[in-house]
């Protein structure tokens, strides 16, 4: 009987933390979204402003609106040709032009919690770039859609199937990831030597697998397409589990 009541009690507390773990970062994820609705209803995205004056403005409404002053990873806007650049570069800073293309990826920190959030604005009215903004997001349902339909599947065969998925829409897969662990911060430390913390061609751990203490992983889901040509990139992200 005793046995019987300690492990009710267990499987209680660790349902409980499934449900808290996952409410949070739902939560966190929202109140990001509203910071970049806010971004474009005041009139932040605009021409004639830099990158980096732009990332500073964020964070300063950010800091103003929702008390975010912590992120756990860099804060980037990328800008025109800069938009083809993964994560890992930092390239010069660019002024946003008429008919431009930028993306921007925060991931902000929020009651302990992580958010990370990737959209990508076009100002103006050029056709491709409105196409790759629009196929960013459409990829990203896609993407979500294959994954829920597929109870067992590896970091390396997500990857493959996200990023060749990419020549549907007539674009190429600009990442070498295609996302990576989200959770509590600081989550499972996401060294570049572990190829398990991301969705990788070199990770062949069921994502579904649970964490080193028995807990569920959530991942984020990352859409980056380039068109090398047109010198052009679309990035969407946002909670995958």
């Amino acid at each position: 009987m005793l046995f019987k009541t300690v492990f009710a009690a267990y499987l209680y507390l660790k349902f409980k933390h499934m449900v808290t773990a996952k409410e949070q970062l739902i939560k966190a994820e929202q109140i990001a979204l509203n910071l970049f609705d806010d971004l474009v209803s005041l009139g932040y995205i605009r021409p004639g402003i830099t990158e980096k004056e732009l990332n500073t403005a964020i964070f300063e409404l950010a800091k103003e609106r929702y008390d975010i002053d912590k992120y756990w990873h860099k804060r980037i806007v990328r800008a025109g040709v800069n938009t083809l650049y993964p994560y890992d570069e930092n390239p010069q800073d660019l002024t946003l032009q008429e008919d431009d293309i930028l993306f921007l990826d925060f991931g902000p920190i929020l009651e302990d919690w992580e958010a990370d959030l990737g959209r990508t604005y076009v100002l103006g009215n050029d056709k491709m770039k409105l196409k790759l903004m629009r196929d960013v997001e459409d990829a990203w349902h896609k993407c979500k859609a294959y994954f829920n339909r597929h109870p067992s599947i590896t970091g390396a065969r997500y990857y493959e199937y996200v990023s060749a998925f990419a020549a549907a829409y007539n674009w190429e897969f600009g990442g070498s990831i295609a996302g990576h662990l989200i959770g509590h911060f600081p989550h499972e430390k996401l060294d570049t030597e572990d190829m398990t913390n991301y969705i990788h061609p070199e990770n062949h751990v069921d994502m579904r697998a649970p964490d080193k203490y028995g807990n569920p992983r959530d991942w984020i889901l990352e859409i980056h397409f380039v068109d090398r040509k047109l010198n052009i990139g679309g990035f969407f992200e946002q909670l995958l589990t």
